[in-house]
């Protein structure tokens, strides 16, 4: 049986480059990946968290309603705090993407009744439709035992040729 190792990337449909990572940067701490003048060219790529996030041009992008990818965060009221700071709105329904579900009063983020994991949602500067996901009791195994979950570590990436890393000159 095929086992998936980890999320690689996600594919976003933008509009403008330069806005889009200044917005990915400022408002979710995403990394430029320098990938060299020809993959450059063809497409943004951003580093976030452990996963990668490949932006493609479109003059007329399709943002479907409802799709979204979700990020997780390490603590939620600096999450909510931050964004309130960047002047980023952020709602339990997602511009009206999904039905307000959970639990809590607060119409910006709620409560799941099952694990207690807090959620919102937020849009980048095109419309897509991201989640915020904060676990606060944590991961654990089968056995229920508490897991820590090594974080991304910054300057990590895919192994490149040697010439493309000669061009790059790293």
């Amino acid at each position: 049986m095929m086992q998936v190792k980890m999320v690689h990337h996600i594919n976003v449909q933008i509009t403008d480059r330069q806005r889009t990572r200044e917005w990915y940067e400022k408002v979710l701490g995403a990394r430029f990946l320098d990938r060299g003048p020809a993959l450059n060219q063809r497409q943004l790529q951003l580093n976030l968290g452990n996963a990668e996030l490949h932006f493609t041009d479109s003059t007329e992008p399709v943002i479907p309603r409802a799709a979204h990818f979700a990020l997780e965060v390490d603590n939620w009221d600096e999450t909510l705090a931050h964004l309130e700071a960047c002047g980023t709105a952020y709602s339990r329904t997602g511009r009206g993407a999904f039905t307000r579900v959970g639990m809590g009063e607060d119409a910006r983020w709620g409560k799941r009744e099952d694990s207690g994991e807090h959620y919102t949602y937020i849009h980048d500067p095109d419309g897509n439709l991201i989640e915020l996901v904060y676990h606060p009791l944590g991961l654990a195994d089968t056995a229920g035992n508490q897991v820590e979950v090594a974080a991304y570590l910054h300057g990590l990436r895919w192994r490149q040729l040697p010439e493309v890393e000669a061009e790059l000159g790293k």
